[in-house]
């Protein structure tokens, strides 16, 4: 799979293609069908498949403070579109001046002249184009007059509930990681490297792995029982994770620190797989770093127990 960023360094990789587009916040089982339907309308007409993505995604960008939570970062949905078997991601900067495009120009100067699509599918619900003007409708006005097919997606429905980013996200908000896991086709996790921290956790006597949350805003707030894999080398672990802002420290970003069971070593560097198992409490602000100190010695304590019932 091969990335290429932005529509100016399309270069003529490919002279006509298959075609999705979309957000694809979270790769959950509805993404992943119209995926599949993609690659094999691909196959069918022996073109390769793309999908193009946008970064910021769109609500981030016109109105940071108040966007949904992101599921996954640039980074995972690369992973987990990557796995399914995509040839090309087109990743497009959204900036003012595409904002502003029209949806008329989008298609035809992009979608028709650019990258010559044969056959587009996108998600029933997606717009695009100034003001949100484009969608199914008028790309099949364009269909009809430059030979290519467009099909919309059904909306996916497990057990009467339709699979979406926002659904994946009410559940995380519930705690509910089983219902993510059944929306997503997988467990929940943050994938990330291990990055040098301000060494509070350790002074505290619970050295975390610091992991850097390459998004606006994490779909999870609070304290949880974690599993963790090293990519690196394929170890597991139990441990505890706080994903928050630290208002104890008054931190103004969020970040993700993993203290991992039977652990002692170096891990700057390395790619950690975080899958959350189990919420133990909200974040919250102590008078002082001894009440803090006392509170996380009681969550291992918890936390361990919960991960010793789940190894037998």
């Amino acid at each position: 799979m091969k990335i290429i960023r932005g529509i100016a360094n399309l270069k003529n990789q490919f002279s006509q293609c298959v075609l999705t587009l979309g957000n694809f916040d979270g790769v959950h089982l509805g993404h992943q069908q119209l995926i599949h339907h993609l690659i094999k309308q691909g196959k069918k007409l022996n073109l390769p498949t793309v999908l193009m993505l946008f970064e910021p995604q769109p609500l981030e960008f016109f109105n940071p403070n108040n966007a949904p939570s992101r599921l996954t970062s640039f980074q995972e949905k690369v992973i987990f579109i990557k796995e399914l078997g995509i040839d090309y991601i087109i990743a497009i900067p959204f900036t003012q001046t595409f904002a502003r495009m029209s949806a008329d120009c989008f298609i035809q100067d992009w979608l028709i002249n650019k990258l010559k699509a044969k056959f587009i599918t996108i998600g029933d619900d997606f717009r695009f184009g100034f003001e949100r003007q484009g969608d199914i409708n008028l790309l099949q006005h364009y269909a009809h007059q430059h030979d290519f097919a467009v099909e919309n997606m059904p909306t996916f429905v497990w057990n009467h509930l339709r699979i979406s980013s926002t659904a994946v996200r009410q559940a995380l908000l519930n705690n509910d990681f089983q219902l993510a896991h059944s929306l997503l086709g997988r467990d929940y996790t943050i994938q990330g490297r291990v990055v040098h921290g301000n060494a509070l956790a350790r002074q505290l006597g619970f050295p975390t792995a610091n992991i850097h949350l390459h998004r606006k805003k994490p779909a999870l707030q609070g304290v949880y029982v974690v599993k963790v894999k090293n990519c690196c080398n394929q170890q597991h672990y139990f441990g505890i994770a706080n994903i928050g802002l630290r208002p104890t420290i008054q931190g103004k970003k969020a970040v993700l620190e993993v203290n991992l069971f039977d652990f002692s070593g170096d891990i700057y560097g390395q790619y950690l797989d975080v899958t959350f198992v189990q919420k133990l409490r909200d974040e919250k602000k102590f008078d002082s770093l001894a009440e803090l100190k006392q509170q996380i010695t009681q969550d291992v304590c918890t936390a361990k127990q919960i991960s010793a019932q789940l190894t037998h």
